[in-house]
């Protein structure tokens, strides 16, 4: 759960370690400066539980939250500086899990057949995508996994590293009007404007192909800098990391067919301009 103050951590989280010695700083500079928890919590303007929470390391504070305690504690940017520390610990785990995998990889594949990949998304496709689940998420939950998805995009777009990615959409997951028409115009725009990344192959199955090969759903090859191949796929309640070289050698397989079936990157981004005119 979140709030706009920050975001409650479960016990069983491996960044507990983290947040709790970024609640014992918060402490040690509140009591350096002679400050009692409610005095701090009406000069924050929070409640006077959340600065009890946040040193306790049950909240992961927000960082307007470290940045305004920081200058009133005159912590000179110690605090502060530890709003990057925090970034990914105000997500689900195993979104942090795959995170790192992206950072990881040179190379990068991924075939959909149901919505855009989460890396391709705009913010307002990826909410629309995660208000549309149910049982429903709460606001502050979609909130909290949009901000997540955004922040992976850096893979894509400002990785120093300039890895390699590939993906093969179908065509339904164009013509599929997720977020109204004004959101899903954006998403095309955008879709457009990585496509002509020179990192970036985008490629768009159509659907009047007699054959595509990934119609049992979407999923992922990364290859990463130690030279090894992992898969990733998730269908309804279920995701899985494949690591069995036999498996990987079906999902390597079945890419590679996908990307024969598919139209070549330049004739896929003629394909999405004629759809965004469509749309």
């Amino acid at each position: 759960m979140s709030d706009e103050n920050g975001w409650e951590l479960d016990p069983d989280d491996e960044s507990v370690v983290l947040v709790a010695a970024v609640g014992r700083q918060l402490k040690l500079w509140r009591e350096a400066a002679g400050m009692d928890a409610a005095a701090l919590a009406a000069a924050l303007g929070y409640g006077r539980e959340l600065i009890y929470k946040v040193e306790r390391g049950e909240r992961v504070p927000q960082p307007r939250f470290l940045e305004k305690a920081d200058e009133l504690l005159g912590a000179g940017g110690k605090l502060a500086a530890m709003r990057e520390d925090l970034t990914e610990a105000r997500y689900l785990k195993k979104v942090r899990d795959i995170a790192k995998l992206e950072r990881d990889a040179v190379e990068l594949w991924a075939y959909d057949n149901s919505v855009i990949d989460g890396l391709l998304q705009t913010e307002a496709y990826a909410r629309a995508v995660y208000t549309n689940r149910r049982p429903p998420f709460a606001q502050d939950e979609i909130e909290r996994r949009v901000a997540a998805r955004m922040a992976r995009q850096k893979t894509v777009t400002a990785s120093a590293r300039h890895p390699s990615f590939s993906f093969v959409l179908c065509e339904a997951t164009l013509r599929r009007t997720i977020g109204g028409g004004t959101a899903m115009r954006q998403q095309l725009r955008h879709l457009l404007e990585i496509g002509r990344r020179p990192n970036v192959e985008l490629q768009v199955l159509p659907l009047r192909s007699e054959e595509n090969c990934g119609l049992d759903g979407p999923f992922r090859l990364l290859k990463l800098t130690n030279g090894t191949m992992v898969g990733l796929y998730g269908v309804q309640l279920f995701s899985r990391v494949v690591t069995d070289a036999k498996e990987l050698q079906v999902l390597d397989l079945r890419y590679r067919a996908a990307r024969a079936q598919a139209l070549g990157p330049q004739e896929s981004l003629v394909f999405v301009e004629k759809v965004l005119g469509e749309t």
